[in-house]
């Protein structure tokens, strides 16, 4: 893997767990509020999912698991 694949996989790590963190406060205040469409609720918690086992992926390329 070049330098610029691994910043470019860098930067999408970083921009997912952003949009991860900004989708989790998001669902907290929709579900606090009590006035939120449980649907969208919903769709927001599946994105958070895809987020989630994207991020796992890119952490996989980027930190590969080393048993020594």
């Amino acid at each position: 893997m070049t330098k610029e694949q691994e910043a470019a996989l860098g930067l999408e790590l970083a921009t997912k767990r952003q949009e991860h963190a900004d989708l989790d406060a998001a669902i907290a205040t929709l579900a606090a509020s009590h006035v939120a469409d449980r649907m969208l609720i919903q769709r927001l918690k599946k994105r958070k999912l895809v987020l989630k086992d994207r991020i796992v992926q890119l952490e996989t390329i980027l930190i590969p698991d080393i048993i020594a």
